[in-house]
């Protein structure tokens, strides 16, 4: 019985040898036209976003730098108005 099964054992795990095939169409490994279309565009896209947000990014720097300039000026002209006003 043991002889048995281990023959059985045997003839299953036994695997027929692969054939060779001539591989993959290349149409179906390669994206093509319109892999590389779409990249492009993607690669398009992200630069555009990239400027408009250096430009975003540098209008709110300038915004700040006059905000800090006014607010020196306003101090700067309140504390001349006030000794003279005292006066």
């Amino acid at each position: 019985m043991g002889e048995l099964l281990l023959k059985a054992g045997v003839w299953l795990a036994a695997t027929p040898t692969p054939t060779p095939t001539s591989g993959p169409n290349e149409d179906q490994v390669t994206p093509g036209v319109v892999g590389f279309t779409v990249t492009f565009l993607i690669a398009v896209a992200a630069v555009l976003l990239v400027i408009d947000m250096t430009r975003r990014i540098r209008r709110v720097r300038y915004r700040a730098e006059i905000a800090e300039k006014l607010d020196g000026e306003q101090t700067a002209d309140g504390d001349d108005e006030g000794p003279s006003a005292s006066s």
